[in-house]
Parts: C-alpha cells; structure tokens; sequence
C-alpha cells in the first residue's frame, strides 16, 4: 500500500528560533497516525541539524533537504551535497521545485543527475513536476508534465523508482489568481500514474504516493486527499503555522 504523505516545504523562511518554536508546536499538536501515513519536513539547510534532534522523539515524522548539488563534490561554492544531508540525517531530498527549475534554470538533465546523487547517497527523493500558465491554456499539460517525468526519473530501475515520491505542482494556480479544483488535481494525478504504468507497470504506479503542490490548506485539504490518485501534499506557505499545519495533516484522516 503506498504511503500518504504531508510534506512541508519552509522554502527560505523561518529563523532557526522560529523553526525550533514551529517543530515544538507540531509536536504538541501532532495526531497519531497510522503505519500508512507520514508528514515530512523540509527546512532550510541552517535548521537541518536542529530539526533533526527535534524530530527524534516523533513518530512518523521525516526530514528532508529542500535541494542538493548535482555533483558529488567539489568547487561549488554555497551549494550542498547529497553526502552532506546524509550525514546531517536527512532523509528525504525535493528535487526540480517549480522554482529551482524557473529562477535557477534547472534543466531536465541537470535535475537527473541530482536524483541519482540523492539515490546513491541513499535519500529518498520528492521529485517536482507541473506545467506553467501557457502550457495549461493551451491544453497540453499531459504531454508536459510526462516529458518533465521521463527526463528526470525514466533511467532509474523500477527498485531504484521505490524511493521517488512524485509531486504535482500546477504552476499556473499558484499566486495567480487562478484556482485548480480537485477534479483538475485527479486528472493529472491520474495521467501521472499512468505515465508511470506504461514504463514501470501497474504494481510500481500503484504502490507510488503522488503528492498535490497547489496552494494546499487546511479549507480545502480533505478534498484533496479524498481524490482516489491525490496522495498528500507538498505545502508551502500553510506549513509555516502550526495550526494550519496540523489541520493539514488531519485531512489524512
């Protein structure tokens, strides 16, 4: 059975007071969930070891990276390796966020490199799919979202494709004014799982957690969840308070 999954993604927030403040909140707050069911937390790279200690006395409850380096090492000054979240106990790594892929250009054979850094290194991997605003209107989201999934993932083996956790982002609903409702969110997730189908099989797409990216919050998170292919979510500015968080997280239930 796969997992589902609520992931929080801090981006560049959070003081290392304020994340400390925020993961003590969670914890007094968290529900218990079942042996299906896992939250995950990616703070910025100065919180990593911190949370880490932190989350040691929760029960299904992650850490991720929000991004690593495509090389294993070497003269990148201000980047970090996949070998350095390990050591720092992460687990989990996002790979081809909408917006490492828009302002920091990263391309398709660029972001396979960072899965298998993060695979070699033993991190499991959320990887970032989803159309802009132009692709949407023009219908042909499906065959972007398939391209972006084939480039960064089709190399892998299907016991390798075991540690990817795939997330939909659909770029075009997000600060623009524009919504996806939860039937938009099922046919993508459902088109994904069937990219993943024909190269995979039924059993891998099947056992895959596919996770929702779009302005995600406690309102309307149990709709979400209750779409039969939407997993969980990858949320970003929900997860930085506490309540709403927690209200997220509830939805899984």
């Amino acid at each position: 059975m796969r997992k589902k999954i609520v992931a929080a993604n801090w981006k560049m927030n959070l003081t290392l007071n304020q994340g400390a403040e925020l993961v003590n909140d969670l914890f007094n707050g968290m529900p218990v969930l079942n042996d299906d069911k896992l939250v995950i937390l990616a703070p910025p790279f100065t919180h990593l070891t911190q949370t880490a200690e932190q989350l040691a006395g929760m029960i299904d409850v992650h850490l991720a990276a929000q991004n690593c380096h495509h090389e294993a090492a070497g003269a990148y000054t201000g980047e970090i390796s996949a070998a350095m979240l390990k050591s720092a106990e992460v687990e989990y790594v996002i790979i081809g966020h909408s917006e490492r892929r828009l302002y920091f250009k990263e391309d398709d054979a660029t972001l396979a490199k960072k899965v298998n850094q993060a695979l070699t290194n033993e991190l499991k991997v959320i990887f970032c799919c989803g159309e802009p605003l132009e692709i949407r209107d023009a219908n042909t989201q499906n065959s972007f979202v398939e391209s972006q999934i084939k480039a960064g993932l089709f190399h892998l083996s299907t016991e390798q494709l075991e540690e990817i956790v795939l997330a939909y982002e659909p770029i075009w609903a997000i600060g623009t004014g524009r919504t996806a409702s939860s039937a938009q969110a099922q046919d993508m997730h459902e088109h994904i799982r069937s990219v993943i189908a024909k190269q995979y099989g039924q059993e891998a797409a099947d056992n895959m957690s596919i996770l929702y990216g779009g302005s995600c919050k406690a309102s309307n998170a149990a709709e979400l969840f209750a779409c039969p292919d939407v997993d969980g979510g990858l949320i970003g500015g929900a997860s930085l308070k506490a309540e709403e968080f927690l209200g997220i997280i509830e939805a899984l239930s």
